[in-house]
This record gives structure tokens, C-alpha cells and sequence, in this order.
């Protein structure tokens, strides 16, 4: 879900324009807290991992076209960690199972723009994770100056247009693909104080995680020498 690759729309194709009652502000969400990391270059390997990962029609929603494995492997080698932001759920076993990239880059207007993909892994489907990714992400174009959210998607991808129609956005189809851009707040000092608590908190918690993890092998290591 996210980018739809170099595909572009047919000119003949007609466009349809669909606006959210009151777009340009965020809905609250009504999921429950999820942790969300933010990833380094060190992270680069998991990501290749669960991309990697998706199965072919989820790569087609994600990428705008059934990706190849070599074709994963140069968009992940291609990610800019010091430019762009890229943001992580994690598992209790420590499994990256939700990915989500937001890639900056300069309005022609100047003003600044980034956009945004998403990625879940089938089996943590229906958490909210994919709504959860994008307020986060959006939070964080925020504190960085973004005036405009960008999704790329195809049109079947109805669970990507829905998260961006109910945060507010204006979605455009054109055919098989549809555009929706969301229009951003600037930054004031309740958006950099709520970024800053979500990614202290998601820290503490992998942290937390790793901690129960290394217990878990320790008491697997001790019950096999008992054995």
C-alpha cells in the first residue's frame, strides 16, 4: 500500500475528485496506543525482510506493480535514512510487521511536500497499524515544515484511500490510480511535544522488548541443559 511505482494514468482516462467533509485536519484516532519506532540504516536488513515478505498482490498494493525481489532490494537499497523517515511496529518476537516510509521532497510552489507508503504483514491485519503509521508520520512531517501529505495508490486499493479520506485528505482518481493529499497544520508545540513522547515511549518499549526476549532464550537455554 503506498507508492504506485513509475505507472502512470491513461490522458483519455476521465478524473474524479471525492473531498472529506473537513479536510486539512486530522481525525482523532480510535485505536489503541501502538508503539512506533523509528528506524535507522541499521534497520535496512529488516526492512528488506519484511518487504521481502509480502506476497504478490500485497506488493502490487504497496508498490503499484507486482515487484520482483530484485526490485525490493533496490528500492530498500535506495532509501535515504538521513533524508527520508522511516517508521516500525514491532512484534513481541521482534518481527518488523508494519513499515511505513515518508519520503521528503520539494513542492514545485516551494512549499515542501512528502510522501507516504505503508506496508503490514498479512497476519497483523486489522490492528488499525496502517491508520496508526500514517497519523504518525504525519505528526512528524509536521515538525518538519511539510505543508502537503502525498499517497500514491492504486484505486483498488480501498484500505490506503480510506485511511487517507478519513484523516481528511483529498483524494483524486485518474483510472487505476488515485492521488490524495492531505493538507498539514504547521508545527506548534503540542505536535513537537506529542512526537517527542511517542518516540520516547516506543523506545522504552523495544527496549523492554529486547529485555524480555534475551530472559525468554536465557530460560530456554537453561530448561534444554536441565533436560
Amino acid at each position: 500500500m503506498g507508492f504506485t511505482g513509475d505507472t502512470l494514468a491513461r490522458p483519455d482516462t476521465p478524473t474524479r475528485h471525492e473531498r472529506h467533509p473537513s479536510p486539512g485536519e486530522t481525525v482523532p484516532s480510535t485505536n489503541a496506543w501502538v508503539p512506533i519506532r523509528t528506524l535507522a540504516e541499521r534497520h535496512r536488513v529488516r526492512a528488506l525482510q519484511h518487504l521481502l515478505s509480502l506476497g504478490e498482490s500485497d506488493r502490487y498494493l504497496r508498490f503499484g506493480y507486482p515487484a520482483s525481489d530484485e526490485q525490493i532490494g533496490r528500492y530498500v537499497e535506495a532509501i535515504d535514512f538521513d533524508r527520508d523517515e522511516v517508521f516500525g511496529i514491532f512484534n513481541r518476537r521482534l518481527e518488523l510487521i508494519a513499515l511505513a516510509h515518508l519520503a521528503y521532497s520539494p513542492e514545485s510552489n516551494g512549499q515542501a511536500a512528502a510522501e507516504f507508503g505503508v506496508s503490514v504483514a498479512g497476519k497483523a491485519r486489522g490492528r488499525g497499524f496502517g491508520a496508526r503509521l500514517f497519523e504518525h508520520a504525519a505528526l512528524h512531517a509536521r515538525n518538519r515544515g511539510v505543508d502537503t501529505l502525498i499517497i500514491h495508490a492504486l484505486s483498488e486499493n480501498l484500505a490506503m484511500l480510506r485511511i487517507a479520506r478519513n484523516a481528511g485528505a483529498t483524494v483524486e482518481r485518474t483510472g487505476a490510480e488515485s492521488q490524495a493529499r492531505l493538507k498539514l497544520p504547521p508545527e506548534d508545540l503540542l505536535s513537537r511535544m506529542g512526537a517527542i513522547v511517542e518516540d520516547q515511549a516506543a523506545e522504552l518499549d523495544y527496549r523492554w522488548k529486547v529485555h524480555a526476549r534475551r530472559v525468554d532464550d536465557w530460560l530456554r537455554t537453561l530448561a534444554r541443559s536441565d533436560a
